[in-house]
């Protein structure tokens, strides 16, 4: 009996110590930062300082070919949290709209990350932007509208939301659904303020503070998923950063970007946690040159956002999915590494099941693969061995090491050439570009390997078939998939 008794308590004191050593996980999602706005990713072409993100890399590994699932916000985020392509669900262009964004997209039996953390003994935490759809409802559970196509008009204080990120997985959320609703304030499943966006970014960096302090007097394990509204429009820099860049408001919202994110690194060194904290860094998507006024910003500052790449947010280019990814966990990942290996942010799913000894079911998951191994030894091979791109028209991309085949004639977004102007001067449909040599995606060179052109379609239409890139049984996608979409392409908005 003693020794029985002994077995349990060192079963117990192990259970113990395997629970303490579960790192704690944070995901920090800038809305619209381009790859080239940090300037340790751009150090010849960025002009805008980030002296707390650049700080952090040197602390950290950069992945140099890291990519978001789309070119827009709303599939980006989808794929983040499923693992899944966005193309596989009912949304096949741009972003959740007005009128089609009552249903979320992540369905209420999908498997998500935070889901999948619970069972391993994580505390999951939302905050900031959502932008994958839920409703407001009043007291008598009717729908509350929202927008009416020209302006806000609601919800008010008290509505409810129903079908919100607490009812997708985590346990507690604060935070606002999009910018054009930006003003409305949620708690877990209430509208509880009314706020004006320039106080968003700061009120988003003091509740991140508060819940990584009092997370750090629990012995349970966090996973944060911290979406910043910035530098996405309304660009809104608060009242001590204007004019700090000299050169404009996008900068100057860079910038008050840059430090919110270092405040909340610093909160994890402020209540001891940041050795046992895994912490991811990156943005949804490239920079918007509407917003950011790009072509100013790189005639009269020389700072280009995109850094070498061609495009921007919306488009099938670099510059619309090449996104900053900095990774830090002290003494499992080699502070100051770069990674040049081809991956994608679909990865935070398998990523996280491997720390925490998960394993995902064949459903879950579909399109993601751990990046664990390189973390923990830069020159693992990664499992990324295909990525497909996608832009705000629909249009497909898909990119092996060397080459990347683009299914459109022009941007598929709205730099120029659109798809409607390439179409109309008969640009070739397809597009095909040597990215070991040709990483500005400047010579077209489809004519010259048909058979690649072919083999690399037939890859992609069985990615698109099978339901999914990784190993397993055959899933279905949500709708029919269409992957060349051609002729005229009708607008498709972001917000």
């Amino acid at each position: 009996m003693k020794i029985s008794k002994i077995v349990v308590l060192l079963m117990l004191v192990a259970s113990s110590v395997t629970a303490q050593q579960k790192p704690n996980i944070l995901y920090i999602i800038c809305d619209d930062l381009g790859y080239g706005d940090v300037q340790a990713l751009n150090p010849e072409k960025g002009k805008i300082l980030t002296p707390k993100i650049d700080a952090f890399a040197k602390e950290s590994m950069t992945f140099t070919d890291a990519h978001s699932a789309s070119a827009v916000c709303t599939p980006s985020r989808y794929a983040i949290l499923t693992g899944r392509y966005s193309w596989r669900s009912r949304l096949q262009q741009g972003v959740l709209a007005s009128g089609d964004e009552l249903e979320p997209l992540i369905d209420k039996d999908q498997m998500t990350v935070p889901k999948m953390l619970k069972k391993a003994g994580y505390k999951t935490a939302a905050i900031g932007k959502w932008h994958l759809g839920f409703k407001f409802v009043d007291d008598e559970g009717k729908p509350v509208q929202v927008y009416d196509g020209k302006k806000v008009v609601g919800p008010a204080i008290g509505s409810t939301v129903p079908n919100g990120p607490v009812s997708r997985g985590f346990d507690s959320y604060i935070g606002f659904h999009h910018s054009r609703v930006m003003k409305t304030v949620i708690k877990d499943d209430k509208v509880v303020d009314k706020m004006e966006p320039i106080k968003m970014l700061q009120f988003l960096g003091d509740h991140a503070e508060d819940y990584i302090t009092k997370a750090s007097k629990t012995e349970e394990p966090f996973f944060m998923y911290l979406a910043l509204n910035s530098p996405h429009s309304p660009v809104v820099p608060s009242k001590a950063w204007q004019g700090k860049s000299g050169m404009g408001a996008y900068a100057d919202f860079v910038m008050e970007t840059d430090d919110v994110v270092g405040r909340v690194l610093e909160a994890l060194e402020k209540n001891g946690i940041a050795d046992n904290t895994l912490v991811f860094f990156t943005s949804d998507n490239g920079c918007s040159a509407p917003v950011a006024k790009a072509g100013k910003l790189e005639k009269e500052f020389g700072h280009y956002p995109s850094a070498d790449f061609r495009g921007y947010k919306s488009d099938i280019w670099e510059g619309g999915h090449r996104i900053p990814f900095i990774v830090r966990w002290p003494g499992k990942i080699e502070a100051g590494s770069k990674n040049d290996k081809l991956i994608c942010q679909t990865s935070l799913m398998a990523t996280s099941a491997a720390i925490t000894g998960l394993d995902l079911g064949d459903s879950e998951g579909v399109d993601s693969y751990s990046i664990l191994p390189m973390l923990e030894n830069k020159k693992a091979k990664t499992d990324y061995n295909l990525v497909v791109h996608h832009s705000i028209n629909g249009k497909f991309s898909i990119r092996n090491k060397k080459w990347k085949l683009e299914l459109t004639p022009g941007s598929g977004g709205w730099s120029q050439p659109t798809d409607n102007k390439a179409i109309k001067e008969n640009y070739p449909d397809i597009q095909l570009y040597n990215m070991k040599k040709d990483v500005e995606e400047t010579t077209n060179v489809y004519n010259k390997h048909p058979k690649l052109v072919k083999k690399m379609t037939e890859q992609l239409k069985q990615i698109v078939e099978n339901g999914r890139t990784t190993s397993g049984e055959l899933q279905e996608n949500d709708v029919t998939v269409d992957m060349f979409k051609k002729g005229l392409t009708k607008k498709a908005g972001a917000h």
